[in-house]
């Protein structure tokens, strides 16, 4: 009996790491691409709206009060190319404090707070806290 139940272990072990495992272990990507009223732009893999902020260069420039506003887009894990996505494109910025944000084509990238509902861009092209909000095409350019 004992010798059944380790094999039997061992196997579920071996099971767990196969690759159809591993790929299901990740399976929301961490930017997908979404058709809009402005085209086709980038989302979070959840279907939420992302923005880049004009005053930003490889760095945010926005913390505290614009923070609240603009919510940072943390990585949490491995960065996954979601369809339309150009993996090249997709990397991390290292803000203050340590934690990384995730950025597209060198821009970091931000929610807006009053964007509640999945697939909704809510506030587009606003000038807020010395700059303008833009969400970012699949090439990594900025809907003006």
């Amino acid at each position: 009996m004992g010798k059944r139940l380790f094999v039997v272990a061992v196997a579920g072990g071996a099971l767990a790491f196969a690759p159809g495992a591993m790929s299901r272990e990740r399976t929301q990507p961490t930017l997908t691409v979404k058709s809009s009223r402005f085209g086709k732009v980038l989302f979070d893999g959840r279907g939420y709206a992302l923005y880049a902020f004009t005053r930003d260069g490889r760095r945010s420039t926005c913390y505290g009060a614009c923070a609240k506003a603009w919510p940072v887009y943390y990585a949490k894990a491995g960065l996954v190319a979601g369809l339309g996505v150009k993996r090249a494109l997709l990397a991390t910025t290292t803000r203050r404090g340590g934690r990384r944000q995730i950025t597209y084509a060198g821009r970091p990238l931000y929610y807006w707070a009053g964007d509640t509902k999945r697939g909704r861009i809510g506030c587009q092209n606003a000038a807020e806290f010395g700059g303008t909000w833009l969400v970012v095409r699949p090439s990594g350019s900025l809907v003006r």
